[in-house]
């Protein structure tokens, strides 16, 4: 088996936050295949040091670094000089003590192969390890990102949407592999550099966590889940809550609304009443899937793929959801989900609470489909043969 060193913008814990679960994940399921990996990661919460311990199994070696404020500055030398582009010192990185722990390990270690998961934070240490074959996951185009949030006229996203579009023309170059979770943030990067060999593999599913339940759902609840730190959540919230919850209510007067999350903000937690629970953080999210009648996903800004309408398709509650929520998942409208355009979901969601057949569908079908292409063996494996792929060519 391989040695790989792990190089991430972020620990593999807390899960509830999104992209750390798919580096927990897949380091435990390599880890348990006979991988040996080392893992040098930033973070940028206070308690992440304190956390080591609930992945420590899954890593021969671990260090983490405090995520330094990165300077308007630096990011326009990046941008205008292109020698400047990838680190060539530890001094002229974003983070030094990140750079002098790669550099240490590689002298420490007989490596197979780099692995990036990131993308601006790492991508520019590839110098030093480009004498191995090397992967860079950056979970999604923060390009597309911005494009989605532009269309819904937010001025930030436009003002960033040139840098960003600059920064994925050059960052993912140098590597022999770069890695995305959809077919859309594929497309988008390959527009921008159509030289750039690009692979998709989704994220997976704890299915033995994520099962539906036995018991009988509740008749009349709208779930929506989310980390409400992430604005396109915030912005469904608003949605469900100014727009879908009165329009459904109309029609079915006992509908109620529940948004369970993190970190929801002040705002949000005071728009909660009799119909509409805001809970903030859960200890875990299974047991508001298994009773929910309806997930309802509302995203109309975003990239990537969305862990949330995975979770809810393995819970087996009838999903109704935007075409950007369910990006790069194989589901049908009709089939394994309703998928409708904003001003209409309120429509399908009243369609769903009077049709229990459609929701056994929907629920069968959801599940089924998580079970026969969204596991997490099913990602690892993905991962093991991408890995040879590359370790082969060198």
């Amino acid at each position: 088996m391989k040695t790989i060193l792990l190089i991430s913008r972020c620990p593999p814990y807390p899960l509830h936050l999104g992209d750390r679960l798919i580096i927990w994940h897949l380091a435990r399921e390599l880890s348990r295949r006979g991988y040996v990996i080392d893992l040098l990661a930033l973070y940028d919460r206070d308690e992440d040091p304190q956390q080591i311990d609930k992945y420590r199994s899954f890593f021969r070696h671990i260090e983490l670094f405090a995520e330094p404020r990165r300077k308007g500055m630096a990011y326009l030398r990046r941008l205008f000089v292109p020698g400047s582009r990838f680190a060539r010192s530890a001094e002229g990185s974003f983070c030094p003590p990140l750079w002098q722990a790669i550099a240490a390990r590689l002298k420490q270690g007989d490596y197979d192969l780099a692995h990036c998961f990131g993308s601006v934070s790492v991508y520019e240490y590839h110098p030093l390890f480009a004498h191995l074959p090397n992967v860079i996951t950056p979970y999604e185009s923060h390009t597309l990102y911005l494009q989605t949030a532009s269309a819904q006229s937010q001025i930030s996203a436009r003002l960033r949407l040139p840098l960003a579009r600059r920064f994925e023309q050059f960052m993912f170059g140098p590597y022999d592999r770069t890695v995305v979770i959809s077919e859309a943030d594929r497309a988008l990067l390959r527009e921008l550099q159509p030289e750039l060999s690009v692979d998709v593999i989704a994220n997976g599913i704890e299915l033995e966590r994520f099962t539906p339940p036995d018991a009988e759902r509740d008749p009349h609840t709208l779930l929506f889940v989310g980390n409400y730190e992430y604005p396109p959540n915030q912005d469904a919230a608003r949605i469900l809550i100014d727009k879908v919850l009165p329009e459904v209510r109309r029609v079915v007067p006992e509908a109620r609304l529940q948004l369970i999350g993190n970190n929801p903000p002040e705002w949000l937690r005071g728009l909660a009443n009799d119909r509409i629970e805001v809970s903030g953080h859960v200890p875990e999210v299974m047991p508001y899937l298994a009773r929910g009648t309806v997930f309802v996903c509302p995203l109309r800004f975003g990239a990537g793929l969305k862990n949330k309408v995975l979770e809810a398709l393995a819970m087996g509650i009838p999903v109704v959801a935007t075409p950007l929520s369910v990006e790069g998942i194989d589901v049908y409208d009709g089939e394994s989900a309703l998928i409708a355009p904003i001003e209409q979901i309120a429509r399908k969601i009243i369609e769903l609470l009077g049709d229990v057949a459609l929701r056994e569908r929907l629920s069968k079908n959801g599940r089924a489909l998580i079970e026969s292409r969204y596991s997490w063996e099913r990602t690892a494996s993905s991962y093991e043969r991408l890995y040879d792929e590359i370790c082969q060519q060198d």
